[in-house]
């Protein structure tokens, strides 16, 4: 059966008649054509469709869309503004936290939800945050010194401000 389903999209309000058992990944992509949100594994093990539902770290492959309706979501497209990249993207881009980038969106979603909730991660945090988000290409040093420098980023931005 199809309903309407309403939430925000990386900003913009949307409404989209979908299946009610559409999956919030396969939303994203071929509604929204949102393609930045991987779908890797499809059963909630490798990370690549994380996205924030809110401020928190969400697998989409898991999600059904119709459980977000009145919500805000944000892919990896809705980083940017104005057309610069967020600390976290500009530093795995500075810190050489990607590889062939297929991870990216993810981590870079799950690191997004990690410095929203806390600002000051150790390493430990960030490992934890990041732990249902699977890399094959790396050890993962550089995507943890990614998210540290994101860190640094964010908390250099908010003391000037003050």
């Amino acid at each position: 059966m199809n309903a309407v389903l309403q939430l925000t999209v990386n900003g913009r309000p949307r409404a989209d008649v979908v299946p009610d058992n559409m999956l919030l990944v396969d939303y994203l992509r071929e509604v929204c054509g949102l393609t930045g949100t991987k779908l890797g594994c499809d059963g909630g093990e490798c990370g690549a469709c994380t996205v924030l539902v809110g401020d928190g770290a969400r697998l989409s492959c898991l999600t059904l869309a119709h459980s977000c309706a009145g919500q805000v979501i944000e892919t990896v497209e809705g980083q940017a503004t104005r057309g610069e990249l967020s600390a976290v993207q500009l530093s795995f881009h500075e810190k050489l936290g990607t590889q062939c980038g297929y991870c990216t969106p993810g981590m870079i979603m799950a690191s997004e939800g990690l410095l929203r909730q806390n600002a000051r991660p150790s390493e430990d945090d960030i490992r934890e945050a990041l732990g249902g988000n699977i890399c094959r290409c790396t050890g993962y040093i550089k995507i943890i010194e990614s998210v540290q420098a994101a860190a640094d980023i964010i908390n250099s931005s908010s003391e000037a401000a003050e």
